[in-house]
């Protein structure tokens, strides 16, 4: 299976790919872990001696992208992790082993092997999709998990469960034909008020141009995602904290309402959409260093 489209693809996203690294503005090492399903290509930084801070992006999306707005800030206080999905875009080379057998949680347990955070309780933040990764990495490994954060990405219970069904009716019809126009239509739908950060940058408006039009979103079909039972919800009631903002288009359509249902470790922002961490960068680069530094524990008490 072919991540990347073309060659011209592939070689467009990961030149853009590597210009918005390079806007992070700090000292970074990148390494490429192998693992039983392939390389997995992992960008690392922040301070040697601080508590590590293991990030997963979205579908569709990279760490280049994902986290340009939040490296330099967590970076202060952080030893970061970004890895690059392993049958998404960006840097890592899915092998011979990715198939319909893949396990998710094995493939994060030997990134870690590989990074030496096996014997340390590490922390974990994903959005979107890897959201989700944390989440499931929370149920399977309790006891190597330290603080477990979620950015836009609900609990994926009842009929939150079926994402795909949900991301088809956001990101259709716009991504199928990605003009400028439509592509930053599909952004203004994603995002909240602060949709400019996106659209009014032009280096990230050109790499997600080359990521709707050059990644192959089939290469992500090995990554299930399956709804959690109530018990399983349960366990994650108190040990993950949600990030999410009330303009996303996943959160509107049944997310917030899940998680408010279950009770949930949630926090609401007003006005920010699904790309919080970009839209709303200050603001939940504070949050996460709270979360991080033990200052927040109960975001119910927090929540507008």
């Amino acid at each position: 299976m072919k991540v990347y489209r073309s060659a011209k693809a592939q070689k467009c996203i990961l030149d853009t790919y590597n210009q918005l690294l390079a806007l992070w503005d700090i000292d970074k090492e990148e390494r490429d872990i192998t693992t039983s399903y392939g390389t997995t290509h992992v960008i690392q930084w922040g301070k040697e001696d601080a508590p590590p801070l293991v990030l997963f992006h979205g579908v569709g999306d990279d760490s280049a992208l994902m986290w340009i707005y939040n490296a330099k800030a967590l970076g202060q206080h952080f030893r970061l992790y970004a890895i690059d999905t392993i049958g998404g875009p960006g840097k890592s080379v899915i092998g011979e082993k990715y198939d319909k057998t893949f396990d998710g949680i094995r493939w994060i347990d030997e990134v870690l092997a590989g990074l030496g955070l096996s014997e340390v309780k590490a922390s974990f933040m994903g959005v979107s999709h890897g959201g989700y990764l944390v989440q499931l990495y929370t149920l399977h490994r309790p006891e190597s998990v330290d603080k477990a954060i979620s950015l836009a990405a609900a609990v994926p219970a009842g009929k939150n469960g079926n994402s795909m069904r949900t991301m088809m009716r956001i990101f259709l019809p716009e991504a199928l034909f990605p003009t400028k126009n439509n592509i930053a239509r599909l952004l203004r739908k994603l995002a909240g008020a602060n949709y400019k950060v996106f659209t009014e940058n032009p280096l990230i408006m050109e790499h997600y141009t080359w990521l709707l039009k050059g990644f192959n979103t089939m290469a992500m079909t090995y990554h299930k995602v399956r709804g959690f039972s109530d018990q399983e919800v349960k366990q994650l009631r108190d040990k993950v904290f949600y990030l999410v903002g009330l303009d996303d288009p996943f959160e509107k359509m049944g997310g917030a309402e899940a998680l408010r249902a279950y009770d949930m470790n949630a926090r609401f922002y007003e006005g920010a959409g699904h790309g919080i961490n970009h839209e709303i960068a200050d603001e939940i680069n504070q949050m996460v260093i709270d979360i991080m530094q033990g200052h927040v524990i109960d975001l119910r008490l927090h929540s507008h």
